[in-house]
């Protein structure tokens, strides 16, 4: 059976690498940022087109899919709206890709779709419509609560993963790894050469990490593994923190634990105050290498374009906002063994 792969909002290429190393063929991947364009293509030998979902067509898409006997579509649509965070913010644009990715898949009719997001996509009536869109257009619809360390990725993350499919009802692979056995910080970055704030490898330019002001670095200083802000002197303290209102944000300016995953990944994981990313030993947040392995990237990913100029931000964004690859993997090989059912075949 030939199946192939096109990846929606695939950004620096996290899902479309756990399809690649399941033996995928991934066509194309499809996303507004045109900075993911280089580690995407370096890494995939898939197209990258620069396009917004909104003004992608199911002729494009169909164009791309070729001859495929099994058309998957996949794509993780931007997670802000659905957040916690944002969940008053009902009028957020980015609530329209979703509506768009439905409207393509009824319009190209592939064979197997998934979508990855937040849990808390669940609660809102745009998540009940999507499912109802498919199923009205013949789908077999099953979704997923995933615990990410239950499948060897070392960080807390929970993701709602949902396939759907022409063949019948997808099922998730089992879980491969129980609580005693999940992967740690110390498994994924311990042999890193160790690094101040502010400096960067001479032998692997992406295992840089930002400068602390005089200040933040008192506070590393005086937080303890596991710990964070209220564990300083009243002195070292932010005044938002004093307040009672300030007490909710217990995780910021926190430390990693080694023996325990790491907290959720995202684009502003090299910032010692935008969650508990401070690295475990050293004084400093941890790395852009360091957030990239916890991500589950293979540590010779290629992030950085020697043709353009670097951007720490850029970079960090491409890797927070990054399906782990490892469950990327996960996704694909519950969609394989649905294949191998379906079909009879051991290829994908």
């Amino acid at each position: 059976m030939k199946a192939t792969v096109i990846d929606l909002f695939c950004g620096a290429g996290g899902l479309t690498h756990g399809f690649v190393k399941e033996k995928f063929k991934v066509v194309a991947g499809i996303d507004i940022d045109e900075t993911c364009r280089y580690p995407y293509e370096k890494n995939n030998d898939a197209m990258f087109l620069h396009k917004s979902i909104e003004d992608v067509t199911s002729e494009e898409i169909n164009d791309i899919f070729g001859n495929s006997s099994i058309k998957i579509l996949v794509g993780c649509a931007p997670c802000q709206p659905f957040s916690s965070y944002s969940k008053k913010r009902s009028k957020d644009e980015k609530w329209k890709l979703l509506y768009a990715f439905s409207k393509l898949i009824a319009q190209a009719k592939p064979d197997i779709v998934s979508m990855e997001n937040v849990p808390q996509l669940k609660t809102h009536k745009i998540f009940d419509h999507f499912v109802e869109k498919l199923e009205n257009e013949g789908y077999a619809v099953s979704w997923y609560m995933v615990y990410c360390p239950d499948y060897g990725i070392p960080q807390t993350r929970k993701r709602l993963v949902l396939f759907a499919s022409k063949f019948g009802r997808i099922e998730l692979i089992k879980k491969t790894h129980k609580p005693g056995e999940y992967k740690t910080v110390r498994d994924s970055i311990t042999k890193l050469e160790p690094i101040e704030d502010g400096e960067m490898s001479q032998r692997d330019p992406l295992h840089r990490s930002s400068p602390l002001s005089e200040l933040n670095k008192k506070r590393i200083i005086a937080t303890p593994q596991g710990g964070g802000w209220k564990d300083w002197d009243k002195n070292l303290m932010l005044k938002c923190h004093k307040k009672r209102t300030g007490k909710s944000f217990k995780n910021v300016y926190g430390r990693m634990i080694w023996d325990m995953p790491a907290p959720t990944i995202t684009t502003q994981c090299i910032g010692l105050g935008h969650g508990r990313f401070g690295h475990p030993e050293q004084h400093r947040a941890i790395s852009l290498r360091e957030a990239a392995m916890l991500q589950t990237f293979p540590k010779g990913y290629k992030f950085l374009d020697p043709e353009s100029k670097f951007y720490v931000n850029k970079t960090a964004r491409h890797i927070g906002n990054a399906v782990p690859v490892k469950l990327g993997q996960v996704i694909a090989r519950s969609i394989k063994n649905h294949v191998r059912l379906i079909h009879g075949t051991e290829r994908v």
